[in-house]
């Protein structure tokens, strides 16, 4: 797996966005990402569509590349960390995260996150709340319009659309506008809205091995 960064200025800190569907802020060693959905594929068998539990494990062995690379002190999760509560990809998650006890772990809850008291004793997290806010930066699911801090969000699963001369390609992306950090989908295993994704902001796309603003 090859890890490109593109560093950029919000708040006068740097962030360090990643092509690997998610950011680094130094300032915290905090890794920032957004919708992982773990159990996503594992409801979706159970459902009877027959997908494979590999799914998830290059996703989190991706997460394990980005941990090894940036030696964070704290994951930031701004929502979707699961998709439909509790099941055998929730076990297979906590067994991945036992890898990381010194790392702490906050989630900001999104839409998808229902989770019982039992099951935030079992992802053994330091912080579940709607929003985070760290120095001058709020950390939410979704963008809240009026809220006076610079945001960092995720929800929207942002891509855009680039032409060739020959073909047409939909790419995930990061947004930047003066008040919002709109980040990709971490998990792969997810669609990409390129209608409803922040007007006059700033795009970063990235592939495999690229990142690049355009």
């Amino acid at each position: 797996m090859n890890i490109a960064t593109k560093p950029i200025s919000i708040q006068q800190q740097t962030f360090i966005l990643t092509n690997q569907r998610a950011a680094f802020w130094p300032g915290q060693k905090a890794l920032i990402l957004s919708d992982l959905h773990i159990g996503k594929t594992a409801h979706f068998r159970k459902n009877g569509i027959a997908l494979s539990d590999q799914v998830m494990k290059k996703d989190l062995d991706r997460l394990s590349q980005l941990i090894s690379y940036f030696q964070p002190d704290k994951f930031i999760v701004v929502g979707d960390l699961l998709h439909a509560g509790d099941n055998s990809d929730v076990d297979q998650f906590c067994a991945w995260k036992e890898q990381y006890p010194d790392i702490c772990f906050y989630l900001v809850e999104g839409n998808h996150d229902k989770i019982s008291k039992s099951l935030e004793q079992k992802l053994c997290l330091e912080f579940k709340q709607n929003i985070l806010e760290i120095d001058d930066v709020a950390f939410l699911h979704d963008f809240r319009k009026g809220h006076p801090k610079f945001q960092v969000t995720g929800h929207i699963h942002p891509g855009i659309v680039l032409h060739s001369k020959v073909r047409r390609f939909r790419l995930p992306c990061f947004a930047l506008t003066p008040n919002q950090l709109l980040l990709p989908a971490f998990s792969e295993f997810t669609g990409l809205d390129t209608v409803n994704t922040p007007k006059n902001g700033k795009f970063f796309v990235f592939t495999d091995s690229e990142i690049h603003e355009v």
